[in-house]
């Protein structure tokens, strides 16, 4: 998020797919450019251009490695001014560059830590939906994915029992299917989604909900729900376990 006192020169999108827009329009970037942008993006801080040059051209000479770091600056430089502010040997990205993770993440850090306002139960939570850079396969990205895939799932939780507590069973619904968006077999939000169903007193979709759940977890996995979502639908048709399956 750029500073409030800082009119944002570029939106630069990472949630979903790289995007960089300058004044409303898609600005086409090259792939070597869209790398430096993203790191910086990522690393909220000055970096060190022997640091970059290290970490986005680590299979080439210290030479060329910092041949492309000039090149790739170069080519940012025709794309707009304002992307990547330079302080000596230290590389930032623009203050005025707006950064969808970075919003992300505050929402995401106000749900798990914040007062539970009108404002943050409001938010949409398929925002948090998207994947970091989900065709990307570099190191650097893939510990970056990791993170903000378990703050997001953790923070979409959080958000779905507040909304279940102060019975926003609507909203808590698609909360939890923006989790299982994310990860399919989170028992968390299959869980929160019975509990949901049960309020509802839609007890043949809260048993849908679990079947559907156990039959993820049995063939991708091969093990069995928790004792816990178990007790949760236990007295609704019988104990045996055939009516389960």
């Amino acid at each position: 998020m750029t500073s409030p006192d800082v009119p944002p020169v570029a939106s630069l999108t990472l949630l979903g797919g790289f995007e960089l827009s300058m004044q409303g329009s898609v600005v086409a970037v090259p792939h070597g450019a869209q790398r430096l942008l993203a790191y910086l993006a990522l690393s909220d801080r000055f970096v060190l251009r022997v640091r970059i040059a290290g970490m986005l051209w680590f299979d080439a000479t210290e030479e060329h490695a910092f041949a492309n770091l000039r090149s790739t600056l170069w080519r940012l430089r025709r794309c707009g001014d304002g992307l990547v502010e330079a302080a000596g040997p230290k590389l930032l990205l623009g203050p005025a560059v707006d950064v969808d993770i970075r919003t992300a993440t505050d929402v995401a850090h106000r749900l798990l830590y914040g007062p539970p306002d009108d404002e943050i139960l409001n938010f949409d939570p398929r925002a948090l939906a998207a994947e970091l850079l989900p065709d990307w396969y570099e190191d650097w990205v893939l510990l970056e994915r990791e993170q903000f895939r378990q703050l997001r799932l953790h923070a979409l939780d959080a958000l779905c029992e507040r909304l279940i507590s102060t019975g926003r069973l609507a909203q808590a619904m698609e909360t939890g299917l923006a989790a299982l968006v994310a990860d399919p077999l989170r028992e968390s939000a299959h869980r929160a989604l019975i509990v949901i169903h049960l309020a509802e007193r839609n007890k043949g979709e809260a048993l849908r909900q679990y079947r559907l759940y156990r039959r993820l977890l049995v063939d991708k996995l091969g093990l069995e729900p928790s004792e816990r979502i178990e007790e949760l639908v236990r007295g609704l048709r019988g104990t045996g376990a055939g009516w389960v399956t």
